[in-house]
Formats: C-alpha cells, sequence, structure tokens
C-alpha cells in the first residue's frame, strides 16, 4: 500500500492510500475531555482504508468514559501511550486527530464545523468553514466491514 497519509509512534503504525471520508474540526465534550484541546480537528477514514501494522500492540479503552458501551475505542500504543486511533467496533470508520497520532495535518485539512453548541459559551468559528451542530448534513456513515 502507498502512504499517500501516515502516521501513528515508533512501535505501531497507521497508513491510507485512500483520501479520508470527512475532516472536521469538532466541538463536542467528548473530544474536549480526551485531548484537552477546545477543538479538535479530526479525519475519518472508512474502516478497511486505514490499515494498522501491529493491532496486537494497541491498547483499547473506550472513547466516550460516559458511555463505555459505544461504538468507538481510543487505541492506544500499549509501549508508549501514545495515542493511534480511534476505531469503530461497528467497522464503519477509523478516526484520526493528526496533531496528536503523527499525521500531517496539511495534508487533511478540515472542511467545516461540527457539534458546536452555542451553549457552551464559545463564540461561533469565524474563518468562513460552515458550522453545524453535529455532522454535516450529507455526511452518510459507511456500512460496517
Amino acid at each position: 500500500m502507498s502512504k499517500k497519509y501516515a502516521g501513528g509512534c515508533d512501535h505501531v503504525h497507521t497508513q491510507s492510500s485512500k483520501d479520508p471520508i470527512d475532516n472536521h474540526t469538532c466541538h463536542c465534550s467528548v473530544c474536549k475531555s480526551v485531548t484537552g484541546q477546545p477543538s479538535t480537528h479530526v479525519v475519518f477514514f472508512k474502516h478497511g482504508d486505514l490499515a494498522v501494522d501491529k493491532p496486537d500492540k494497541l491498547k483499547r479503552q473506550p472513547f466516550n468514559s460516559k458511555n463505555p458501551k459505544g461504538p468507538l475505542e481510543l487505541c492506544t500504543c500499549a509501549t508508549c501511550g501514545k495515542p493511534i486511533m480511534l476505531d469503530d467496533k461497528q467497522k464503519r470508520i477509523r478516526a484520526i486527530v493528526p496533531n496528536l497520532m503523527g499525521f500531517d495535518a496539511k495534508s487533511m485539512p478540515a472542511t467545516y464545523h461540527a457539534f458546536f453548541d452555542k451553549a457552551a459559551g464559545a463564540p461561533k468559528p469565524k474563518d468562513g468553514r460552515p458550522v453545524y451542530d453535529a455532522l454535516r448534513p450529507d455526511f452518510v456513515w459507511p456500512a460496517s466491514a
């Protein structure tokens, strides 16, 4: 597989030759809690499009501590602890946060703002990208792999 997009750490590598299916800046409380960032650049790949070279070296934990049986798992390197990806137990997507997971964020820029909640008190983004209270209206979850 050619490495159009690549990330990971010294111990576990992820890569894709396919383009992502979604790129957004997330404003949800779960991303804020997990990353410690006020907003998070999130990139979705179809599950089979993002390959992991050593899946047995991943430590998995629920992404959302308030919904531990939810579909997303945060995968970190069992050796160094670096976040590697979010894996969907339903095998629809794999998601990455470029600035935390070793990817070049400039090669896959966010195209909109997702899960913006004006009641949270932050000012509405004014960078010219669309702002939604969920994923973009035309986003369709891929079928399970």
